[in-house]
Order: C-alpha cells, then sequence, then structure tokens
C-alpha cells in the first residue's frame, strides 16, 4: 500500500519504500500526529506544534529529531533561529509493503500501532468535514460515498485502485503551479479493500 494519508498520489516525487527501522520510527501516535500536520499544514517548530497538539514543548521536540533521524522531516535552516528551528516534511511518496512486516515479531507491533493511527487519521479528517461550516457549493462538490455491491478478484482489485491512483494523478499540480481562483487543497481518501460475507463467518462474529 501507498502510504499517500499525507502526500497525495505525484509521480514525478521520488519513492521510499519503508523499511523495518523506518517504520518503527514513525510508528507512534504523537509522531504520526505531528508529521500529520506538517504534511498538510506547511513548516511549523516545536512551539506551534505543541500549542496546538496540547503537548509539552520539549516532548514535542523530541519526536521531531526523531523524525528528522529516520528521514522523513528535515530542518528548515533559511527559517530558523539558534533558539527556535522550523522543520518542513521531505518530499517523497511513501510505500508500505504490509506483507513484509505481519509475520516479523520485530515489526508487527509497529506495523499495528502505523495502521490504526493512519485510519484513525482517515476518520477524523472525515468527521473535521462534517462539523465545521461549508458554503453549499463545498457542500455539494464534496462526498462521503460507499459501494457495496462490486465482486472482484484480487488482480481486477489490485487494476481498479492502479486507474484511481492514475486519476488522482491527472489532477495533482506540479510542483510550483499556482492554484485557481478559490482553489483550496482537498483530500481524496481511497480505501478499497476485501469483506468477508457473514455467512462465511463462524457464528458469534469475525474470525
Amino acid at each position: 500500500m501507498s502510504d499517500e494519508q499525507h502526500d497525495g498520489i505525484r509521480p514525478f516525487k521520488p519513492v521510499r519504500r519503508l523499511d523495518a527501522r523506518s517504520l518503527r520510527g514513525l510508528a507512534h501516535p504523537l509522531r504520526m500526529a505531528v508529521f500529520e500536520m506538517l504534511t498538510l499544514d506547511g513548516p511549523a517548530t516545536a512551539t506551534g506544534l505543541a500549542a496546538r497538539l496540547g503537548e509539552n514543548t520539549g516532548t514535542v521536540s523530541w519526536h521531531l529529531r526523531q523524525l528528522g533521524r529516520h528521514g522523513f522531516i528535515e530542518e528548515e535552516k533559511e527559517r530558523g533561529t539558534r533558539r527556535e528551528r522550523w522543520w518542513r516534511v521531505v518530499e517523497e511518496t511513501r510505500e508500505v509493503e504490509t506483507g513484509e512486516f505481519r509475520e516479523d515479531p520485530g515489526t508487527a507491533g509497529a506495523l499495528s500501532v502505523y495502521l490504526h493511527e493512519l485510519v484513525r487519521q482517515y476518520c477524523t479528517r472525515v468527521t473535521d468535514f462534517l462539523t465545521e461550516d461549508w458554503d453549499g457549493a463545498w457542500r455539494r462538490a464534496s462526498t462521503v460515498s460507499d459501494w457495496r455491491d462490486l465482486r472482484m478478484t484480487p488482480e481486477q482489485l489490485a487494476a481498479f485502485n492502479a486507474e484511481l491512483l492514475e486519476v488522482v494523478a491527472r489532477h495533482t499540480p506540479p510542483p510550483g503551479a499556482e492554484p485557481g481562483p478559490g482553489a483550496l487543497p482537498v483530500i481524496v481518501q481511497i480505501q478499497s479493500f476485501p469483506r468477508r460475507p457473514r455467512s462465511a463467518l463462524p457464528e458469534g462474529g469475525a474470525s
């Protein structure tokens, strides 16, 4: 799977496939929250992030250094001072092959944290949108939808996802492109996965 929670689909960006060490470096609830804020809202300092998260500045600063150590973010030296460091996200597309980590006791826990936090962030973004005050044009243009009548093989599902990513890529502007009048950042969340029919599960719940 591609970790496009933060970046969108940009074929012109370098692709980084996370290994066990980098996955463990990212898989922490607060660290992922910090990383998400930097990705969605741009560079920030430990002080600014701590205020938004309701956390101690020293704690946030430590997590920023860990993200930097693992190559997820970098210091914006031209903007920082001796007392205040600014951090920005390293521009790249991150890929996580979950099958590589599920059977490894050393990384299974980190993978679980990473995936659960990822899904929580997805849900929070949708909830925030639904509770915020948006005008009618944005409400009509947006959608929160699902489809349940599809039947696919693994190969068909992979091809389906590839087509969706191609559509997102076509609508992703190159770096430095100026947005059109009235344009706002748009988040696209694509979640497609198989579901076992209830008739295929044992009595009493999921397997």
